[in-house]
């Protein structure tokens, strides 16, 4: 295959059998992001995982190409069970391109087992790179690029998304996440409650497609202003910053207080009040527990 090692040393200094498992990344959407090489893997590969063969028959039509190889369905539910045949074909000197959806795989797509697999194996793993939604979302999102982390989808459950976003609050790098539109609504509720209705953000919706759309501004406005969303979501968040110390005591506890009534559990509630207001959670927590001490002489 052209620009292919036939043979790549692996990281314990062996050499692999002839095949070679190579991480492909394909168009987000816009199928003139097809690079050269992956064009030529997809002519060229023995085997292709796909996390859906649908979409991947539909790139190599759109992209004017005929497949020969040999297309494994290798989505989540059957990835663990498929692994593997792969390495048995890939002993054999077959070579495998491993695709999903858009973007690059194993990036909150199937595929990480596949590749730890091969390793493990000494089987030579590499990487075509190319469109990727974290670092294109991040890119035209206007926050700060020099640090940043990706997190993925929340979790689905309110108390565990809660807990998620609590052991975030006081992170400084940018964050990006994934979301499903029809959750959108709720997880950026769950972001202004833990984080901030000022705090900076961007939603990136169906990027490199025809209704590509970036909205700016603070998680405040975006969740006012959000409408129906439709599509691919990724969310891009700024981390966060140093502030100073706001409001007395009193203010604190009665934050908590407010925070509580609405749901939240007091670990959490102390947690986001120390963020907003720029001062320690032992000082929050001190307020608090002076409160009711003060509510229960008052009571008597």
């Amino acid at each position: 295959m052209p620009g292919w090692p036939a043979r790549l040393a692996c990281e314990d200094g062996r050499v692999s059998a002839p095949g070679v498992l190579t991480i492909a990344a394909t168009p987000l959407g816009n199928v003139s992001d097809a690079s050269v090489r992956l064009t030529e893997a997809m002519i060229d590969s023995r085997v292709i995982a796909a996390e859906d063969t649908r979409r991947l028959h539909r790139l190599a039509r759109d992209l004017g190409l005929t497949l020969t190889a040999d297309v494994i369905s290798l989505h989540d539910a059957v990835e663990g069970s498929r692994t593997g045949r792969l390495v048995e074909r890939l002993h054999r000197g077959e070579d495998v391109l491993l695709v999903s959806d858009a973007g690059m795989p194993l990036i909150s797509d199937p595929g990480y087992r596949l590749v730890r697999a091969c390793i493990d194996e000494g089987i030579a793993v590499t990487v075509l790179p190319g469109p990727s939604a974290v670092l294109a979302a991040l890119a035209v999102s206007g926050l700060p690029v020099d640090r940043f982390c990706f997190e993925g989808f929340l979790p689905r459950r309110p108390g565990e998304r809660r807990r998620r976003i609590e052991e975030l609050a006081e992170e400084r790098r940018t964050m990006i996440f994934f979301e499903a539109p029809h959750r959108l609504p709720e997880m950026l509720a769950a972001l202004v409650e833990g984080f901030g209705a000022d705090r900076d953000a961007a939603i990136c919706r169906e990027l490199t497609k025809t209704y590509e759309e970036v909205r700016r501004g603070q998680l405040g406005a975006l969740l006012a202003d959000l409408g129906e969303p439709r599509g691919e979501i990724t969310v891009v968040v700024g981390g966060a910053t140093t502030s100073r110390v706001t409001g007395e005591p009193a203010e604190w506890a009665a934050d908590v207080a407010s925070l509580e009534a609405t749901g939240s559990d007091r670990r959490s509630a102390i947690t986001t009040v120390a963020r907003r207001r720029g001062v320690g959670r032992r000082d929050v927590y001190d307020a608090v527990v002076r409160a009711k001490g003060k509510a229960t002489e008052a009571g008597k």
